[in-house]
């Protein structure tokens, strides 16, 4: 891999104590034309479709001024829903048209064009609310992180479920020890779209099924421009089967299937309530019956275990994803209930079990006593909390920095696309985040930093 820019992960992870984890301030003015707080912010949407439609809706309290999608008809939707908006198609040209006349961006474009449009708005000083996951490789979330704490703004990464109460309650019973030291956890989601043999895509209700790119060029729609679409990634002929709708997501030279997408959501819980960092190794496994890696399309099921060290005053600790057909041996065992999706916490004295919006509190593994821990007593109340785009859009005007800013959002990034990276390489990978590359493993570094078409370097 050629030389890249670098630094040591920094060890000043935002306090993921409750109290903390609403606002910490930044150094320069985060509103950056001077309004006050009951001003509004003017903010450009890039990805207006899907689900940048629903975030445009989030944010439509303020000031759209921009609306831009290689999709015509999200575009003059758009600018129907807001009439003074500028349309585009291309966010480059948005930048170099209207930079001076917004204030912040909200990027909900496909994966692998988040990085530039995100990276765009942070040269230019612009707040960030970028969809989950942040980036499409390593390598971006990186350069990403070092141009937010450059930039001096108020970053956001789409993980909305972060904001909820349950999130935060878990966080601070784990933090407080309401199970003891937490030395394993495991993360399972049921979703199993991506490759995988045509009996377990029906068992699994997977409507898309596909095993190799499609040899055959189709006329792309003419709302579409493809071109634009395709944007970093390799050039390649429409088909259907990439896009309209999220099938893209399966393909690697677009995104990284289950594990960066709902890994954003789910693995935050761990990441955040044992105090994360970079992992210092990964390694990957299919369940039985389930094909081995492939070079285009992303995998329905797998596995991925890391190894964290020492955080402080926490013991290492690992942690397990699971995906599609792959599950946790409790689970499968019945020591536990049988959630479908779910994060479970080992500590010594108990577990917790969480979804998005419930958890209880457990015997210890292999325990025969009925009682679980309690919950302690003397816990603080949890801080006012705001919806996730709510919470941005105060972090803007405020100063402040919004709780899944990209200081956070983006070593969490990093490990999910690992998780990925060691499926495809397939095998236990070391990794020195310092030098971001594997050290046992130098063909994974085109994983780590993917090519990119020329007009589209980061």
């Amino acid at each position: 891999m050629d030389a890249i820019r670098s630094s040591r992960p920094s060890r000043r992870r935002f306090n993921r104590g409750l109290l903390a984890a609403a606002a910490s301030s930044l150094a320069a003015p985060a509103f950056l034309r001077g309004q006050n707080l009951n001003s509004k912010l003017n903010i450009a949407i890039i990805g207006a479709g899907g689900r940048g439609g629903a975030n445009m809706g989030a944010v439509s309290s303020e000031n759209i001024v921009a609306v831009c999608d290689v999709d015509s008809k999200y575009v003059d939707a758009g600018k129907a829903a807001h009439p003074k908006a500028k349309g585009f198609s291309d966010f480059r040209k948005l930048f170099d048209e209207v930079a001076k006349d917004i204030d912040a961006v909200v990027v909900s474009t496909c994966e692998h064009t988040h990085a530039m449009a995100t990276m765009l708005a942070l040269r230019h000083r612009k707040h960030v609310y970028c969809e989950k996951p942040l980036t499409h490789d390593v390598w971006e979330a990186r350069q990403i992180r070092l141009a937010a704490t450059e930039a001096k703004v108020t970053t956001q990464m789409g993980i909305q479920i972060h904001a909820g109460e349950n999130y935060h309650r878990v966080a601070q019973l784990i933090q407080s020890g309401a199970v003891g030291p937490v030395r394993e956890a495991h993360v399972w989601v049921s979703r199993a779209w991506g490759l995988q043999s045509k009996e377990a895509a029906k068992r699994n209700h997977d409507i898309v099924y596909a095993t190799e790119r499609p040899a055959e060029a189709m006329t792309p729609p003419e709302y579409l421009d493809w071109d634009l679409w395709l944007g970093p990634a390799p050039q390649r002929p429409y088909n259907s089967v990439y896009t309209p709708g999220p099938k893209w997501y399966r393909w690697w030279d677009f995104g990284n299937g289950t594990m960066s997408d709902l890994g954003s959501h789910w693995n935050d819980l761990p990441f955040w309530a044992l105090q994360l960092d970079a992992p210092r190794t990964i390694e990957a496994a299919a369940p039985p019956g389930a094909p081995p890696a492939h070079p285009e399309i992303a995998p329905a099921s797998m596995s991925a275990t890391y190894e964290y060290g020492v955080r402080g005053a926490l013991s290492p600790v690992k942690l397990t994803w699971y995906q599609g057909e792959s599950k946790p041996r409790i689970w499968t065992d019945g020591g536990i209930p049988k959630w479908g999706d779910g994060c479970l916490f080992i500590g010594e004295k108990g577990m917790l079990l969480s979804s998005y919006d419930k958890y209880v509190l457990l015997p210890p593994q292999g325990s025969t006593a009925q009682q679980p821990p309690l919950a302690p007593s003397n816990l603080p109340p949890l801080p006012p909390l705001l919806e996730h785009h709510a919470e941005w859009i105060a972090a803007c005007k405020a100063g402040n920095q919004a709780s899944a800013h990209f200081d956070y959002a983006g070593p969490l990034t990093e490990a999910n696309h690992l998780g990925n990276v060691a499926w495809r390489i397939g095998k236990k990978l070391e990794w020195d985040p310092e030098k971001i590359r594997c050290t046992n493993a130098p063909d994974a570094d085109r994983l780590i930093k993917c090519e990119r078409r020329k007009g589209w370097e980061l």
